[in-house]
């Protein structure tokens, strides 16, 4: 008998600074975003508990990636110009090796969750959809063979 999958969908929220030095318009300069991140994972429900992963896990994998982001500076490891400007501040800076684009804010988060679910067998997919602002987001689907 087919089993069916199931999503179920945890949402967060933090609040970021930013900016992308290479872009030719307003990005390029300093400023910040209240960004909400869903998360969706798919699965087969397990037959003793009827779960496919249970709330509290998702946010116990999310929520510290949250709290490191949130109220911070995402600042990419080549911006030399705000690296030298952090290097004499208390400010709470998140250093990546990427620009800090919604797509690639999106592939850290699906870098992080695909690290820690891959072992749960009854998973088939996850999905992270980032929103910049309320009507602009970026999706990356990562699934489990």
């Amino acid at each position: 008998m087919k089993k069916n999958t199931v999503k179920v969908a945890q949402t967060f929220r933090w609040e970021m600074g930013h900016r992308l030095p290479y872009h030719q318009s307003g990005c390029r300069n300093l400023h910040g975003h209240s960004y909400k991140l869903i998360v969706e994972i798919e699965g087969v429900p397990a037959e003793n508990d009827g779960i496919v992963l249970d709330f509290f896990e998702i946010r116990d994998i999310v929520q510290p990636a949250i709290n490191k982001l949130d109220h911070s500076f995402m600042c990419s490891q080549d911006d030399d110009l705000l690296k030298t400007f952090f290097k004499n501040t208390d400010f709470k800076v998140v250093y990546v090796d990427f620009y800090s684009t919604a797509e690639n804010i999106a592939l850290y988060f699906i870098k992080l969750l695909s690290e820690k679910l891959k072992s749960h067998k009854n998973l088939t997919a996850v999905t992270v959809r980032v929103y910049e602002t309320e009507k602009e987001y970026a999706e990356v689907t990562e699934e489990f063979k």
